[in-house]
């Protein structure tokens, strides 16, 4: 299981701990598009992504759905917010291709935060990885867009290839044909 494994790379707990721990998630396969959290619903669940790629978005105000986070295996998703405070959430969460997902809920997790203080860590440098990205989410949306397109490519270019040009572009800020021709271009010029 790659959630005992990943735990366990951070906290250095015991194995007979770490699959302690992993017996209070529940496994989850999502086929693809499934939506595992709608944007109003009670946020119960935080997802370890053990295989798969989910998205966190929201629908705007002109009804266009805005991709804001994606998680590919070792990641977490939630609506952060809402699931600590066990209210509705402000996203949607999809999986993006058939995923094999961990789902714990916040009153467990919290139990095993406070036996299991190493567990503090792990979701510490969890919420680091994610406040990391999130930094470079925001600095890429800023900078033109052929530019933006080439630092997250390079950064994470295991989302380039697996996320569809519809749901990247929405990411990124772009239109899809905007992508595709950025895109062409490059293909030119390689």
């Amino acid at each position: 299981m790659q959630l005992a494994k990943h735990i366990q790379k951070f906290t250095g707990l015991d194995d007979n701990v770490v699959a302690a721990i992993c017996n209070k998630f529940t496994q989850i396969t999502a086929r693809k598009k499934e939506i595992l959290l709608e944007e109003g619903q009670r946020c119960c669940h935080y997802y370890y992504v053990e295989k798969g790629c989910l998205r966190l978005y929201f629908t705007d105000d002109k009804g266009v759905e805005q991709t804001i986070q994606f998680a590919l295996e070792s990641w977490w998703m939630t609506d952060l917010n809402a699931f600590n405070k066990n209210s509705n959430s402000s996203y949607s969460i999809q999986s993006l291709e058939t995923s094999t997902i961990m789902g714990i809920e916040n009153k467990t997790l919290q139990s095993l935060m406070e036996k299991h203080p190493a567990l503090e860590k792990y979701f510490r440098r969890i919420y680091e990885r994610a406040y990391s990205a999130a930094l470079f989410r925001m600095k890429v949306l800023r900078l033109p867009k052929d530019i933006s397109y080439n630092m997250f490519e390079k950064q994470y270019p295991e989302f380039v290839q697996r996320i569809p040009q519809k749901i990247l572009a929405s990411f990124l800020g772009f239109t899809p044909e905007y992508l595709s021709e950025l895109r062409r271009k490059k293909a030119k010029h390689k």
